[in-house]
């Protein structure tokens, strides 16, 4: 479960470049909900994603997950509960290393490091079984390198590493954004596959009207740090993408041109 209090983001606080990012946000999440996030650039999105990931800390509000106050904790405090996918697949993984290493750091997310080896003979058996799900022929690459692979291989690889610590909430940065329509399909799927498995708390931003509605239960809109538009149930069930896009531009106050949303 996340709630979110009166969250406030300002940065540059005070001096000439001062811009409030996020503004008030109140906002509740139940346990186990995938929850679609969308708007323009600068509405604060990834923000968002900033302040539940440790990234950012707001200036005020409160953000909880699972009943416990992680509004001032770091990034790598909150390692246990949180688990994030970016849109570069690189961003999350390291290129020199090669897929079975990139899994071992993974599987290391949020626990006490030693100097026990990282990678035995049961933890390589259980990484190749897990790329083996993957159905992509990757589980004969293991000691390749992350560089050498396709942004769709190294972006499957990035939601097999985000499940493979146990954790509270996942929160995916428009990760299908980089990669051509066949291959953003497949992560959709597997993106689906991994959150019902895992009944992970999941928050997706995205600027494709078509995913906001496709995937997950609920959607928020966010515009100038604050959201506008929250659609679940009935009500959602039964929106078009036509209708997404006219409550978008309603919303905003002002026409918006095709080009500047990913409606397909």
């Amino acid at each position: 479960m996340i709630e979110v209090s009166n969250l406030d983001v300002i940065f540059g606080r005070g001096t000439p470049l001062e811009k409030q990012a996020l503004n008030g946000i109140n906002l509740t999440m139940q346990q186990g909900s995938f929850v679609t996030v969308i708007g323009s650039n600068g509405a604060g999105k990834s923000t968002f994603l900033g302040t539940l990931a440790g990234d950012v800390i707001p200036t005020s509000g409160k953000v909880v997950i699972n009943n416990k106050d992680v509004t001032r904790q770091a990034t790598a405090e909150r390692a246990k509960l949180v688990a994030r996918v970016f849109q570069d697949p690189l961003a999350g993984s390291c290129g020199t290393l090669t897929i079975e290493e990139n899994l071992a750091l993974a599987a290391a997310r949020g626990k006490k490091r030693g100097l026990s080896p990282a990678l035995s003979s049961s933890r390589r058996a259980e990484f190749r079984e897990r790329v083996a799900g993957l159905k992509l022929g990757l589980e004969n690459r293991m000691q390749d390198r992350m560089e050498l692979l396709s942004g769709g291989q190294r972006q499957a690889l990035s939601l097999v590493m985000a499940t493979l610590a146990e954790s509270e909430v996942l929160l995916l940065d428009e990760h299908t954004a980089a990669l051509d329509p066949g291959m953003a399909e497949f992560i959709m799927e597997l993106t689906r596959k991994l959150v019902a498995e895992n009944k992970l708390t999941t928050l997706m931003v995205t600027h494709s009207m078509r995913q906001a509605l496709d995937y997950g239960d609920r959607t928020i809109m966010l515009h100038a740090g604050d959201v506008l538009l929250d659609v679940q149930g009935d009500q959602r069930k039964n929106l078009g993408v036509e209708d997404l896009v006219k409550m978008f531009r309603d919303v905003r106050g002002q026409n918006i041109d095709d080009d500047a949303l990913l409606i397909g």
